[in-house]
């Protein structure tokens, strides 16, 4: 054999090698993006505040008690006793708001979070209005952060003497950064004697693939607890540069057999491993039209006759005769199911219908989730 031929049989075999090699790693995904680290998590806040500098758009104070009664102590903390004269405040210039922010992990005092604020009374639109300090609480009821900024609708809302134009939400703004994190929630890598992985979609055999992968590189440092949950162990070596380390490995997820189904919008996902034992479909529908279009009579007025209106129907019935029956063999995949019923001529809602039929008959070998 020739050098050249050599050298060419030599290239046709890496290219096969690094196509089966692609191939094989594209179905893997980093540790990281299918885990989540217990006691690493976002936590919610909520406070009550309100929104001043509206262009008459604000709270209606007779109707918005809480509104009326927020404004009146907001004053009295400023110096300005407004308690005797009540009910003569008339501004449609405020409104009240709840305030919602997420803390994330490892956010530190000082930094900054968005926040997003919606309206609580009567208000029509936000746009233009600014926050005053609002105090932002988790569940425990401590202050965690505190918000205040000027408001950002992204809304546009103009009205007329006859109509009007409205589109976004002009009750619900943002404030990036609008928030000033006061508290934070400590979180050491380094106090941990180990870390527990939960996966985001439980399943026995992903859990045992990554505690394997880990296994691997720091020498059985990791056990599966459960379908969603595997611990690592440090024992003794850095935490954080382990961690990195793990949340770079690559497995492959597995995933089980199941179809979801929403009805209302006629969506259809399957996965990957949804399998069909040898079944005949046929699908036919009984459609009947009947059109209605009436003619005018005008006969000789001089003769006596009258203009009528004349009726004329069509009637056109389709039976689905032109459906032909389809057999799916056994153990087809997602691709061959999915091109058996388009040869069918079926609709995504008449899919509907078909699944639940093959399920039924015992034939599809996946869990059908219909919502």
């Amino acid at each position: 054999m020739s050098a050249v031929r050599r050298t060419r049989l030599f290239v046709s075999f890496l290219v096969v090698f690094l196509c089966i090699a692609l191939a094989a790693a594209a179905g893997e995904v980093r540790i990281k993006d299918i885990t989540d680290v217990e006691g690493v998590r976002e936590n919610q806040l909520i406070g009550y505040g309100l929104v001043v500098g509206l262009n008459n758009t604000g709270d209606k104070l007779d109707n918005a008690i809480f509104t009326r009664e927020s404004l009146v102590g907001m004053l009295e903390r400023l110096g300005v006793n407004t308690r005797d004269r009540v009910t003569k405040l008339s501004t449609k210039n405020i409104a009240a708001v709840m305030v919602t922010a997420d803390l994330p992990p490892f956010a530190r005092s000082g930094s900054r979070i968005d926040i997003a604020v919606s309206a609580l009374g009567d208000a029509t639109n936000l746009t233009g209005g600014m926050l005053l300090v609002t105090p932002l609480l988790a569940a425990d009821g401590e202050v965690y952060a505190v918000a205040q900024g000027a408001l950002t609708t992204d809304a546009i809302a103009v009205r007329g003497a006859a109509s009007s134009v409205v589109r976004g939400v002009p009750t619900s703004a943002r404030i990036a950064n609008g928030a000033t994190v006061e508290r934070e929630i400590r979180f050491t890598f380094g106090d941990q004697s180990g870390l527990r992985l939960s996966l985001r979609n439980p399943d026995l055999t992903t859990a045992h693939r990554i505690a394997a992968a880990i296994g691997r590189a720091f020498d059985g440092s990791a056990r599966v607890l459960d379908p969603r949950t595997v611990l690592v162990s440090f024992g003794g070596r850095d935490p954080l540069e382990m961690m990195t380390r793990i949340g770079e490995m690559r497995v492959e997820p597995d995933t089980s057999a199941k179809v979801v189904v929403d009805e209302a919008s006629g969506t259809i996902v399957m996965g990957a491993n949804v399998r069909i034992s040898t079944v005949a479909i046929a699908q036919g529908n009984l459609t009947i039209r009947v059109t209605e279009t009436p003619e005018v009579s005008q006969p000789n007025p001089f003769a006596g006759g009258r203009t009528t209106v004349v009726p004329r129907t069509d009637i056109q019935i389709d039976d689905g005769s032109n459906r032909k029956l389809g057999v799916l063999n056994t153990g087809v995949t997602l691709r061959d199911l999915v091109a058996g019923l388009n040869a069918l001529g079926v609709s995504p809602r008449d899919m509907i219908s078909i699944l639940q039929a093959i399920k039924a008959a015992g034939a599809l070998q996946a869990n059908l989730e219909v919502r």
